[in-house]
């Protein structure tokens, strides 16, 4: 009855996830009028479900521990497993009790390590919890129909804002400037491609490259699906025109965020999904072809619109940041503390905006509490010296910055040892949640070294939540031994 009732609401979580941003803006607007920051009892609704979801797991483990203990037969307690603890336990545990440490001594800022430690452990600790317990068959297929029904909702929605005029936007409850965030100030209806009025968009969340991201995880169903049992080629005819329109329009939607990081790792899952189903006789001529098709696209691409893949003003901020975050790792080995860099740091800090020595920064003079910066130069407001945010651009030097040396060397061992547990999963799992699990875990650490990956809730809860279900105890030790 429990474990029905804590899947049960799991569904729900992983269902409501990609519309948090969209249900928390309407809400606001609805509840205080025009103008106003996300309400953060609102926002919240997602930590309070997983909070009841991780009672209920935890009633769970005791429970069985409690059973274990009055069984005479020592072969047959099971309960006792639970609280024994493996090396991706102890990677945490070890990111975990390093994260208080360094943040007592390197701040005294409680909202800012709070902040921090929203971003980079409740997702973490909901894996350790929701490792620990059952997830039945039929959960998990539940669970694959759930991600690719809400997949295709999200994504046609975002392919509609991409046409719609910003009024219909204004009278949910976004802001009108677009491609900006204040902290105390509502979501920006959309953003725009750097230098270009292109718009990206970003359906029911928070940004585009969120989107990007997430729409990974749906993909992945419809990827695990494609090639459930069989080849990709036996395939093209024995499916409906509906599945076929699904991956029409979670292809389309990825492709509007205009979200580089996104794209670039849909492309690896698609080749890791090719040659682990494609039949070795088909697989030179699939790969060969699909390589072919791919660089093709991207250079008429190039050649008609390079500023949308080029997009020099964000490019350079993909190779400074990250060697800042570097310099930053060296300057303090030991780390600044939770929230020091990330989405934390964003947001406590000032909205800033760095714009090229030739630029013109007039257009920033209708929004006076922007900060504007020409080159090092700062030219908006002139009152004080904006605080503005660190974004390494780089989850893991976001870590390295935060946690110091010693907490990147641990978190980079972290993703690497559950890639590989996922990936063994993979090779000899016969259910579709290995699949969808192993593929957007991939994508995502690779979205990783170039965003922030981790910080949207909708990415960071699904995907460790379809970990868990996948790295479970018993199967986490059973898969390296």
């Amino acid at each position: 009855m429990v474990q029905q009732l804590r899947e049960r609401l799991t569904l729900l979580l992983i269902a409501l996830l990609p519309l948090h941003a969209f249900l928390v803006t309407v809400g606001t607007r609805l509840l205080t009028g025009k103008g106003h920051a996300p309400l953060a009892v609102l926002a919240l609704w997602k930590e309070a479900l997983l909070g009841v979801i991780l009672v209920l797991s935890v009633m769970e483990v005791v429970r069985a521990t409690m059973e274990g203990r009055r069984t005479k037969d020592k072969g047959q307690r099971k309960g006792h497993v639970f609280w024994r603890v493996d090396w991706i336990d102890g990677l945490i545990l070890l990111l975990l009790v390093l994260a208080i440490a360094v943040t007592a001594f390197a701040h005294q800022d409680l909202r800012l390590a709070l902040l921090g430690f929203k971003y980079d452990f409740i997702p973490l600790i909901a894996f350790v919890c929701l490792r620990r317990v059952a997830w039945s068959a039929a959960f998990q297929r539940m669970l694959m129909r759930v991600l690719l029904g809400v997949g295709v909702i999200v994504a046609l929605y975002g392919i509609l804002t991409a046409f719609l005029p910003i009024q219909f936007f204004l009278r949910l409850g976004y802001g009108p400037a677009h491609s900006l965030y204040f902290a105390d100030g509502p979501l920006a209806a959309f953003q725009q491609v750097s230098e270009t009025t292109l718009r990206r968009v970003q359906g029911t969340m928070s940004g585009p490259n969120q989107l990007g991201l997430w729409l990974l995880v749906p993909l992945g169903v419809w990827l695990s699906w494609l090639v459930k049992g069989r080849g990709i080629l036996e395939y093209w005819n024995n499916r409906t025109l509906g599945y076929w329109m699904s991956g029409v329009l979670l292809l389309g939607a990825l492709f509007l965020t205009f979200s580089r990081a996104a794209w670039i790792a849909a492309f690896v899952i698609g080749v890791v999904t090719i040659i682990a189903r494609v039949p070795r006789r088909a697989m030179k001529n699939v790969v060969v072809g699909s390589v072919f098709i791919v660089v093709g696209i991207a250079v008429i691409a190039t050649l008609l619109f390079p500023s949308v893949l080029f997009r020099l003003s964000s490019s350079r901020g993909h190779i400074t940041r990250p060697l800042q975050a570097m310099a930053r790792m060296v300057a303090h080995p030991l780390g600044e503390g939770l929230g020091a860099a990330g989405p934390a740091s964003n947001r406590v800090s000032e909205t800033c905006v760095f714009l090229r020595p030739q630029d013109d920064p007039s257009w920033a003079k209708s929004t006076p509490t922007l900060c504007v910066f020409l080159g090092t130069t700062q030219v908006q407001p002139v009152d004080h010296v904006c605080r503005c945010p660190f974004l390494p651009e780089n989850w893991y030097l976001q870590v390295g910055v935060e946690l110091g040396i010693l907490g990147f060397v641990l978190f980079i061992a972290l993703v690497v040892l559950v890639l590989r547990r996922l990936g063994m999963q993979y090779a000899v799992c016969s259910m579709q949640v290995c699949s969808i699990a192993f593929l957007s875990f991939l994508g995502i650490s690779i979205a990783a070294l170039v965003l922030h990956a981790w910080e949207d809730s909708a990415v960071a809860y699904t995907v460790w939540l379809l970990n868990a279900a996948v790295l479970t105890y018993r199967r986490g030790r059973a898969s390296v031994g």
